[in-house]
């Protein structure tokens, strides 16, 4: 399915953005509002936060088909959320569980890191397979941007273990709903040297009289 169109259509970024970040925000917003709340279902009690939880699995599965209707693709690193938000969500949903929506955070950013890391290891850099029309970078800055990034998704695989397993429901969702965005936005600022000194962009001469 996600391989389909090998020229995936463009839409607005904002659009994309949207689509990708609503599931999120939404989550947080019903979060704040039911969680104090307990719900008859089925003949069983659910927390606000497991109802929110089943909410947010379809809002994800809608989004993502949404986003492939648009683009005709879908990247690796969206299809594996895709997974492990049905997978995990599911659970939690089915068991009247909380602890594995929570796991899934963990889980992804242990597999990004594990997937780096194998590439690494082999001397290659699998990020660049995957952002390399957006970050034209030398082979050199391509490895040690892999580096960092792996090490970077096993601090965030740890973080969000020490914050659901220590911390309470509310500060895991604040956290997983801003934390981690946030975690993400400050290290792509604080790369920018690097990004600078290893770029592969050509440089810009002046057009000839």
């Amino acid at each position: 399915m996600a391989e389909a169109n090998q020229n995936p259509a463009k839409i607005d970024p904002k659009l994309k953005l949207g689509l990708e970040l609503g599931p999120i925000i939404l989550f947080f917003a019903g979060f704040r509002f039911f969680k104090d709340k307990t719900f008859h279902l089925l003949g069983h009690d659910y927390s606000g936060f497991i109802v929110m939880t089943a909410l947010f699995v379809v809002l994800i599965i809608a989004t993502t088909a949404l986003l492939w209707k648009l683009t005709g693709k879908l990247s690796k690193m969206q299809l594996m959320t895709l997974i492990l938000v049905i997978v995990m969500g599911g659970l939690s949903v089915w068991l009247n569980d909380e602890r594995f929506i929570k796991m899934k955070p963990t889980l992804l950013y242990l597999a990004f890191g594990i997937i780096l890391g194998i590439g690494l290891l082999r001397g290659q850099s699998y990020l660049k397979l995957v952002m390399e029309e957006a970050l034209p970078l030398r082979p050199e800055g391509w490895m040690i941007l892999t580096r960092r990034f792996c090490a970077f998704f096993f601090a965030l695989a740890l973080a969000n273990e020490v914050i659901w397993r220590l911390f309470s429901t509310e500060t895991w969702v604040t956290f997983k709903t801003f934390g981690l965005t946030a975690a993400l936005f400050l290290f792509f600022i604080s790369q920018s040297g690097l990004l600078s000194r290893y770029s592969d962009e050509p440089e810009a001469t002046p057009d000839s009289e």
